[in-house]
């Protein structure tokens, strides 16, 4: 069919068709109305092609109506932004005429009170360091104090640094959009180069901090692990995640195997790890693994949709009805522990004989092997308390550098690789433990520039 439209008829070309023989006339006028109804048809199909702007606004599928109307419901009280605790400025505003009629008022015969928050205007400070050396008997030597408003050998300020960073590493901004950013709301010029080098050398200030976080998650109690990919110059690397509910420890590596899961754990890890079904994690031996159900929900799915025989569903409803029991026993807090014991065994009796069985169909079959390998990783959270069945932590800790990732185009270099994994891992520990990002990491690079002997609790990262 072609797209072309029609061209009309002309009146010398209709009386021409009227003077014909009245069954070649009729035919002719049959054969402009059946192009004429075609080209209608062509244009109210719903062809991914045409573009929104060609459809008429009748032929479009209408918008899911909304379940309910949007706001708090009717009866409870409204949101409001909160009055401010600290009032920095008083301003009075009257009036000499009316400003609808210009008419002269006199005396205000009522008032009523109005508060605004703005951010005023921002302008940079440069500040003059002049550092004065004392001899050292000791060391033998001119020894200076540290400054801790730059890193080190920098005339960047290091707000501005870690800022920015958090804005990049964590927010998703890029580079460039950054430059602009400061341009215009701070008055602030530096360069897109500079700026990175910046966040290198913040990266290297930091290491003791991410080496710090690495030890400490390899101690935890439970653990969720998870992994994307990433690009170093346009090669395929792989962005590991390894997070508790407090630290989250990245690592950018070219494997996507089991030898990064040994170099950060070691040999064994003496917690329960939290995890889908790659294979990378079988290598390492934990106290216990969970393997994610969402995974399995989501194949079971996946297959639906290419697979309509009677064993598979047959298969599909069993094992989907097991692990929405297994979800609901965890959740019933009204069982006494005997109870609960006899449930949880029937659900591993049933999830032998599950597995037991013989199938036909490829995909349970595919999936039974699967089940068989992990069979004693499906109800470890029904063992341990405070462990969930799903990798959901895990998954969000992948949200932020997913979305950064299309922005930002990944890594350059394996120092850039390395300096996202540092600043990752440091910014989003401190959301976790609900700590403001840039105060705190603000915080930990003074210390380490110049070590103080009393470090303030809320400023430390906690397991």
């Amino acid at each position: 069919m072609s797209n072309k439209v029609p061209r009309t008829v002309s009146r010398e070309e209709a009386e021409k068709i009227l003077k014909l023989p009245k069954e070649e006339a009729i035919k002719k006028i049959l054969e402009i109305g059946n192009k004429a109804e075609k080209y209608d048809q062509l244009q109210n199909d719903d062809d991914p092609t045409t573009p929104s702007g060609m459809k008429p606004p009748y032929s479009k599928p209408s918008g899911k109506k909304r379940k309910r109307k949007s706001g708090r419901k009717k009866g409870h009280r409204g949101a409001f932004r909160p009055k401010p605790e600290k009032i920095d400025h008083h301003k009075e505003h009257t009036l000499e005429q009316c400003p609808k009629c210009d008419n002269q008022v006199n005396d205000p015969v009522s008032s009523y009170t109005r508060y605004t928050e703005d951010i005023p205007p921002v302008e940079p400070e440069v500040t003059e360091h002049i550092l004065y050396g004392y001899w050292c008997g000791h060391c033998r030597k001119i020894v200076y104090p540290k400054v801790t408003d730059a890193l080190p050998n920098a005339n960047i300020g290091l707000r501005v640094v870690v800022f920015t960073a958090w804005l990049h590493y964590l927010v998703g901004v890029s580079v460039n959009n950054i430059v602009r950013l400061l341009k215009v709301f701070a008055n602030f010029s530096v360069s897109a180069g500079g700026l990175t080098q910046a966040w290198k050398k913040l990266a290297f200030t930091l290491e003791p901090v991410y080496a710090d976080i690495g030890a400490k998650i390899k101690t935890s109690a439970a653990l969720n692990a998870d992994e994307t990919g990433w690009r170093i110059n346009g090669i395929t690397h792989w962005l590991w995640c390894f997070a508790t509910q407090k630290l989250c420890y990245y690592v950018i590596d070219r494997s996507r195997g089991s030898p990064v899961v040994k170099r950060v754990f070691g040999k064994i890890f003496q917690g329960i790890l939290i995890c889908d079904f790659w294979g990378a994690y079988n290598k390492l031996c934990a106290l216990a693994k969970q393997r994610c159900f969402y995974h399995l929900f989501t194949e079971l799915v996946k297959v639906d949709k290419r697979n309509k025989s009677k064993q598979w569903a047959a298969f599909r409803k069993k094992l989907s009805r097991l692990l929405k029991d297994a979800i609901r026993l965890q959740n019933n807090n009204q069982l006494t522990a005997d109870r609960f014991t006899k449930r949880k065994t029937r659900l591993y009796s049933r999830l032998e004989n599950l597995i037991s069985s013989s199938y036909e169909d490829k995909d349970a079959r595919r999936l039974i092997k699967r089940l068989k390998r992990h069979k004693d990783e499906l109800f470890t959270f029904l063992e341990y308390e405070g462990v969930s069945p799903f990798n959901n932590h895990g998954e969000q800790q992948m949200r932020k550098p997913a979305i950064a990732r299309k922005i930002s185009h990944q890594n350059r270099s394996k120092d850039g690789a390395k300096t996202q994994a540092i600043l990752l891992s440091v910014f989003r520990s401190a959301e976790l433990q609900n700590k403001n990002p840039v105060d705190a990491v603000l915080f930990m690079v003074k210390n380490l520039i110049n070590p103080a002997k009393i470090i303030p609790p809320d400023m430390c990262f906690t397991v």
